[in-house]
């Protein structure tokens, strides 16, 4: 069964059909996926659905995948369910941040038995692991399509149903091993979680959330399209809903008119003239550096449904494919408040403008790692309100002349879209616009 949703009706409506359906799922079937686009509300079904299944008695542990992932479901659940007591399961070297010692309904240890008998009981997947063969009657699996398939299968034997929540358009799971010997199996242990329970038990229920919180109406169409060609989405706002302004004037250099193409349209491509060049592109890297900096200087304050607020350091990024590409840009003299890194990193989170370093800029061929689409998903769906790609020309024709090389192997189920289509869709929306130096 699979639910999908019109796009008739408000995105408040259809978004309230999709999670209502899944809960109603939830008591006759041992499991339940929803896939989510960027900003659709995967924390928000989580906490919700963990209270739902407290209220019924039944004691609940949640996977995340990493630490931040965890610290920031337990917060958001704790502030929503102040009376729900919550167990947070730590490494014993981990240190708990204010924000979760501030609830006085959060419990921290490194061992179940010292969490008391919580109502939820919150860990990475990598600690539940090793926690031993308790059972908990539910499970709820955050970023579900970020975990490897044999961590799930470390895990299963602790819970007897769950609940998979995730984005399947972003990053594939991260392993430093080698996965090709296990390529066509049913349990290749490096694909996601999901795509293995999938292929087990096809029967089990699939469910999209069909609106995204995060992204504008300029960037949802965009991203829907080239990344989530047979699902799609639509922005939770209209195009009059959000606006981005400068409270300082320009100097009407090329980094001003790129940031004020994408305050007034949401994207802006800044495009250096085309060339081969190293992975750390001196003038790449320079002129990231320049736009995030003017940036700040331009003092811009965003207009939402939320309200009226100034843009500060805190919520512009900087995303990069590589380390260091990462370490250049940072070293180049980003603002220090401003976040700089890399896609994997930057996976899951949010904010108002973003400054991306595009995977295929400068390189004389296109490797499966550089055209991975859900690399460039990432980098180009965490924004509320705009985009700036800096790139340096001669993608597309790059994207032409290298088909690709890599292997088909048999029995792996072929994923869209591809490197190929992702980047031209992308790139043929911000031909449009283009800013050159």
């Amino acid at each position: 069964m699979t639910s999908r949703t019109s796009l008739a009706g408000t995105p408040q409506a259809e978004a309230g059909a999709v999670v209502a359906a899944v809960l109603a799922d939830l008591p006759g079937h041992r499991g339940v996926v929803v896939d989510s686009p960027p900003g659709a509300g995967k924390s928000t079904l989580v906490v919700r659905a963990a209270g739902h299944i407290a209220e019924t008695g039944d004691p609940l542990m949640i996977v995340a995948q990493t630490n931040e992932q965890v610290d920031d479901l337990i917060d958001r659940l704790a502030a929503e369910h102040p009376g729900l007591p919550i167990g947070r399961l730590s490494a014993s070297a981990y240190r708990a941040p204010a924000r979760l010692l501030a609830h006085g309904n959060v419990r921290v240890a490194a061992k179940v038995p010292d969490l008391g008998d919580p109502a939820v009981v919150v860990a990475t997947a990598d600690k539940w692991a090793w926690i031993g063969e308790r059972t908990w009657p539910w499970a709820i699996v955050d970023e579900a399509y970020q975990m490897r398939s044999d961590k799930l299968l470390r895990i299963a034997r602790n819970f007897e149903r769950a609940l998979f929540v995730g984005d399947p358009g972003q990053l594939d799971p991260f392993s430093v091993v080698d996965g090709d010997r296990w390529a066509g199996l049913s349990w290749d242990p490096v694909q996601s979680a999901v795509s293995v329970l999938l292929r087990h038990n096809p029967d089990l229920p699939v469910h999209r959330l069909p609106v995204s919180w995060r992204l504008p109406a300029s960037a949802a169409p965009v991203v829907s399209e080239a990344f989530y060609p047979f699902t799609g989405f639509r922005a939770g706002t209209g195009p009059d809903d959000r606006s981005l302004r400068f409270t300082a004037d320009g100097m009407r250099t090329s980094f001003d008119r790129a940031l004020e193409e994408a305050a007034a349209t949401g994207w802006a491509l800044y495009e250096l003239p085309e060339r081969h060049t190293v992975r750390t592109d001196a003038e790449a890297v320079r002129a990231v550096a320049l736009l995030a900096t003017r940036l700040v200087q331009r003092a811009p304050v965003a207009v939402s449904e939320r309200g009226e607020h100034p843009v500060g350091p805190d919520r512009i990024a900087v995303g990069a494919a590589h380390r260091d590409q990462v370490a250049a840009i940072r070293a180049a003299g980003v603002p220090p408040e401003i976040t700089v890194d890399t896609a994997n990193r930057l996976q899951g989170r949010e904010y108002d403008v973003t400054i991306v370093l595009h995977p295929l800029s400068g390189r004389r061929d296109a490797t499966a790692f550089h055209l991975e689409s859900g690399r460039l998903c990432v980098l180009t769906s965490r924004h509320r309100h705009a985009c700036v790609v800096v790139a340096r020309a001669g993608i597309p024709e790059l994207l032409d002349a290298h088909p690709s090389a890599e292997p088909v192997q048999l029995g792996v189920p072929v994923k869209f879209p591809d490197g190929w289509e992702a980047n031209q869709s992308v790139l043929t929306h911000l031909a449009a616009h283009r800013v050159t130096p």
